[in-house]
């Protein structure tokens, strides 16, 4: 019998982009020293040739069709018994998804997913495959954590074929699979966790998702910047990426989602680890307000637009005359650059030189600001500083700051400043465009158009 030949290929890490021989460069995504040999399976893997599916989706045969004879049936999505967690997912869980889960070690992952599993398995079948832990060791947090253990349906196991022949006969409407990153092919020669393994195990997962109809919950490790470990082709294979982001020093964990073919990805849910698990947080706004009676200088409350919802977060900012012939600029929770674009604004049409001044910024709560709403809030917790002038603790202020020193609105102000009024806040400073037609009771807002009038209502 003829042996079969073993055939190769040259990957890059970063992108997933193929090459027919080594080089340096990937010509893709430019990055260098990330392309790798990794060896393709010489068969295709034996549960999918009895099942005689080739397509992606798990299709046993093309049909090409108008667009609107499309089926537009929703699937009913199912509730993963967190609030929070639903939120990021765009409303629940839909059969036959491929959701990809990451998070730095001890984020809460492995926690996260067993307590979703514990309870929906009193519902229907559910099954949680550890290819990390033992089975003793699942059981024991699953006890800790006080948690139903009498119906959810374990596995442990790391080849990915022998999952998918146990999950035919058990027939499980939901599947975690923890991690991917120790999964494996048999057809493939290359260790767990390298590019080839991980690639195609996803793929392999994702199909068998998309035939049975089954949700998939993967787990993934992240690298030291907080990307996910493995090709960039594994968050193209999936339906949804979420990220379960939290300090290790911290109670408070926040997910958010990075893709979702089902929904928004700019969701955002909160949760606090407490000694029984994570526990979802109703009002996040109220855990990132807990300010003391004493009002100190740089601090000021902004509001956050966080998918369908406002955010109250505190932002903080140290102004200090520097040592150094070149002035640090340090931002925790919010973008370096923007902070330095920011203080050439402030320069320009503000009248304040800060060149011999070191300045740091920092957003309370371990949240990353991501939206420009916070550019006034940051120069005026700027110049508090500056100046050692505290500022209103019943102040709010949001509003997008543009090059040439005007304030330019934000999306969704009334709903803003309405949440804000909830908390108590007396008095707000917004762009013009945003102040409201009718004002909540007890508040005074202040519409301003540029940098100059923001600063003399200081």
């Amino acid at each position: 019998m003829a042996k079969v030949k073993q055939k190769t290929a040259y990957v890059c890490t970063e992108c997933g982009a193929d090459y027919p021989r080594w080089q340096g460069q990937c010509s893709e995504c430019n990055a260098w020293n990330t392309i790798s040999e990794v060896r393709l399976g010489a068969a295709t893997p034996r549960h999918l040739q009895s099942s005689g599916r080739t397509g992606f989706a798990g299709l046993t045969e093309a049909r090409v069709q108008t667009l609107s004879d499309v089926d537009l049936a929703q699937v009913p999505r199912f509730s993963s018994t967190f609030q929070e967690f639903d939120r990021v997912l765009g409303g629940g869980i839909v059969p036959g998804s491929a959701i990809l889960i990451g998070g730095s070690p001890g984020a809460g992952k492995s926690t996260l997913l067993l307590q979703t599993m514990c309870k929906l398995a009193q519902t229907m079948p559910a099954l949680y495959v550890t290819g990390e832990e033992s089975l003793q060791q699942v059981a024991m947090r699953a006890q800790r954590l006080n948690l139903p253990t009498d119906k959810l349906r374990m596995l442990a196991e790391t080849s990915v074929e022998t999952i998918c022949q146990i999950a035919d006969q058990e027939k499980p409407k939901i599947m975690v699979i923890d991690s991917i990153q120790v999964m494996h092919l048999n057809d493939i020669q290359s260790a767990p966790g390298s590019v080839s393994q991980v690639r195609e195990t996803a793929a392999y997962l994702t199909r068998y998702a998309k035939q049975n109809n089954v949700a998939i919950i993967m787990v993934g490790h992240v690298t030291k910047d907080g990307s996910l470990a493995g090709p960039k082709v594994l968050e193209h294979c999936i339906d949804c990426s979420v990220i379960l982001d939290g300090d290790s020093d911290s109670r408070y964990r926040t997910l958010r989602g990075t893709k979702n073919r089902f929904g928004a990805v700019n969701e955002l849910g909160v949760f606090a680890m407490m000694g029984d698990g994570l526990k979802e947080v109703k009002n996040p706004s109220a855990i990132f307000l807990s300010r003391g009676d004493e009002q100190g200088t740089g601090s000021v409350v902004l509001t956050l637009w966080e998918g369908t919802r406002p955010l109250l977060v505190e932002i903080q900012a140290l102004v200090d005359h520097s040592q150094l012939s070149n002035p640090r600029r340090v931002a925790v929770g919010t973008e370096q650059n923007r902070l330095a674009l920011l203080l050439a604004v402030l320069h320009r049409h503000g009248g304040l030189m800060l060149g011999d001044q070191d300045v740091f910024v920092n957003v309370v709560g371990g949240v990353r600001v991501t939206e420009t709403s916070a550019d006034l809030a940051l120069l005026l917790a700027i110049v508090s500083s500056f100046k050692d002038q505290p500022l209103p603790q019943e102040l709010i202020v949001f509003g997008e700051v543009g090059l040439s020193g005007e304030i330019r609105p934000v999306p969704n102000g009334s709903e803003r400043i309405n949440e804000a009024a909830k908390h108590g806040f007396k008095r707000a400073i917004v762009p013009i465009a945003n102040v409201p037609k009718t004002t909540p009771n007890g508040m005074t807002i202040q519409g301003v158009k540029n940098i100059a009038e923001a600063l003399e209502l200081l």
